[in-house]
């Protein structure tokens, strides 16, 4: 099977055909559009594109693990974890 993996360049270019923008301009609107989420859910915000996508922080718990190798157990501390949600229109896409 092909490999069907969409990396930056290729979505800068895909974009870039699909408006007629400039690479550029378009490599500088999504640079800005990941930071903006990263910021606004690094500050405990959350990011929804209603029917595509949200992205918020979560907490988890401190807990104890175990090291798969020696099976010794291991505390794992509690910690921030991005949580991203598919909307209806992508799962839609995907079906």
């Amino acid at each position: 099977m092909a490999d069907k993996s969409l990396n930056k360049t290729e979505l800068v270019a895909a974009v870039a055909g699909e408006t007629g923008q400039s690479q550029t301009v378009v490599g500088g609107v999504i640079d800005a559009f990941f930071a903006t989420i990263a910021k606004t859910v690094a500050d405990g915000g959350k990011v929804t594109i209603p029917g595509w996508l949200a992205a918020e922080s979560s907490n988890t718990a401190a807990r104890t693990g175990r090291n798969p190798q020696t099976g010794a157990e291991i505390k794992i501390p509690a910690g921030k974890r991005v949580k991203l949600t598919a909307g209806s229109k992508l799962k839609a896409a995907v079906k």
